[in-house]
């Protein structure tokens, strides 16, 4: 054992996070941790990282007690944490991120070609050919995430917690972090490896553990072990309760999208979506299918307004739709945002104010916002969207993963929209928070709600939409209903195969 965490109880105010959790994690060897949003995994981790203290209990390393009064403290005696937030400068260039607060000091001033070399050697090892003078703002959100794992590899690590390090990442980007996380284990650094992405996250496990609650509920060797043993032991159902039951659909055609272009925002002499058509009727799940880079972001995204077509036209009831973000809410068009931290929430302000923000101007009465009628609204789509906060009133930085993801949804549910585009509703969120989701998503086409949604996860792919759309290098390939097509024929297309 390179560290272990006796007893170890939090409590923040009348929660306890943690009760009384025995953990370990081994040299050479990768211990996943399962959970739901609120089970205390982050709060152990943070504790193990030096972040938090435990309220009681204790840790040791090398069989010694210690204390880390700080993460620096932490990860002076080697134990490392990539958090599931990314938290980079996007105003920095990718090297300063890289040796943020450990910069390579020469003559006294820091060293930034030395920086630049190690951050290349760094950036080539991970196969992502980052230029390291470029700003992170600069980069897609997958290649925030290599930088920052290429941040902690920096580090030399003894422990290296990684905090859903794949959320963002591409299948084959993912390759690449499991031969990293290999040769680290091979020499003989202990992983502790946290995902949503379970079947992902047992075939790089050697051991699993389940928290619950705040205790440890189960633990075994991954090899003994399958996907259903581990949902069981988190939510304390089955995974096949944890997808919606197909539904009828409502209505005729409510949006329809024809022979729509879209540049590429970072190359704009290519187009990320190209000549696509489509179609949602009222109270119709349709979802969107491809890997990274297939264009389905960007689709989203013009759909909404965020970025401009060069051609095609979008149509709401037969009627063209057109203008910026803004008018497109008030034709009844919402976005739920791939990156909820940059795009859904605002980190300064409170639960409340963020869900009613993109709504306010249905609570205008004359030259104000009426408090009472925007206070109503938030409580009752709080419970609506079953948000698990303290009030309207607590910190949006204070809530879970899968809380935070329930409030960007509540706010787009806020703003009464006609047509839902959902952009990777569930990334990075627990598979209880996704149920919710996925059932607040099937009740809303109940209601009528024409939804899109795009996802990269094959076997919400599978289950969820009642018509799906497959897309490969910025075109429609391929479209199936559900319970029609294999896994298989869904990849090949996915890969740009025969239709």
């Amino acid at each position: 054992m390179i560290m272990e965490a006796r007893a170890v109880t939090k409590v923040f105010g009348a929660t306890h996070a943690l009760k009384g959790v025995d953990f370990a994690v081994e040299a050479g060897r990768v211990t996943a941790l399962f959970g739901e949003n609120g089970a205390g995994k982050s709060t152990l981790m943070k504790i193990l990282a030096g972040i938090e203290q435990p309220t009681t209990g204790e840790l040791e390393l090398d069989g010694e007690p210690v204390t880390f009064a700080s993460p620096r403290a932490a990860a002076d005696r080697g134990v490392v944490i990539i958090h599931q937030e990314l938290s980079l400068f996007p105003n920095l260039s990718v090297a300063d991120n890289v040796f943020m607060a450990r910069e390579r000091v020469r003559h006294g001033m820091v060293d930034d070609r030395a920086q630049r070399q190690t951050a290349t050697a760094l950036l080539t090892r991970l196969e992502e050919p980052i230029d390291p003078r470029t700003d992170v703002s600069e980069l897609r959100l997958g290649q925030q995430q290599i930088v920052e794992i290429a941040r902690a590899l920096a580090q030399d690590a003894r422990v290296l917690i990684m905090d859903e390090p794949t959320s963002a990442l591409s299948a084959a980007e993912v390759e690449v972090l499991f031969r990293i996380i290999r040769e680290l284990t091979a020499d003989g650094v202990a992983i502790v490896y946290i995902s949503h992405h379970l079947e992902e996250a047992l075939e790089i496990a050697d051991h699993v553990v389940v928290l619950r609650d705040g205790g440890l509920v189960a633990e075994a060797e991954a090899a003994d072990v399958d996907l259903a043993w581990i949902v069981e032991h988190m939510v304390g159902r089955s995974q096949d309760e944890l997808f919606p039951e197909e539904h009828v659909e409502s209505g005729g055609e409510l949006l329809r999208v024809s022979e729509l272009s879209v540049p590429d925002p970072r190359n704009p002499g290519r187009l990320s979506v190209d000549g696509v058509s489509l179609s949602v009727r009222a109270g119709e799940i349709v979802g969107l299918y491809g890997l990274m880079g297939a264009g389905r972001t960007e689709l989203l995204e013009a759909l909404a307004g965020r970025l401009k077509a060069v051609s095609g036209e979008v149509e709401i009831d037969g009627e063209l739709i057109e203008g910026p973000v803004a008018a497109r809410i008030a034709r009844g068009l919402t976005l739920v945002p791939e990156d909820r931290q940059r795009d859904g929430l605002v980190q300064s302000m409170s639960v409340g104010a963020n869900l009613s923000l993109a709504g306010l101007r249905r609570f205008i009465r004359g030259p104000l916002v009426s408090a009472q009628r925007e206070r109503a609204a938030v409580a009752a789509t709080m419970r609506d969207v079953t948000v698990k906060a303290a009030g309207p009133d607590a910190p949006i930085t204070s809530l879970s993963g899968g809380n935070q993801q329930k409030v960007v949804l509540g706010k787009a549910l806020l703003t009464q929209p006609r047509v839902l585009l959902l952009d990777e509703p569930t990334r990075g969120i627990d598979v209880g928070a996704k149920a919710d989701i996925f059932g607040l998503t099937t009740e809303l086409a109940g209601r009528g709600v024409a939804v899109l949604f795009a996802t990269s996860e094959l076997e919400e792919a599978l289950h969820v939409p009642d018509r799906l759309l497959v897309m490969a290098k910025g075109k429609v390939v391929r479209e199936v209903r559900r319970g029609v097509a294999s896994r298989e024929e869904i990849m090949v297309a996915s890969e740009g195969g025969e239709r």
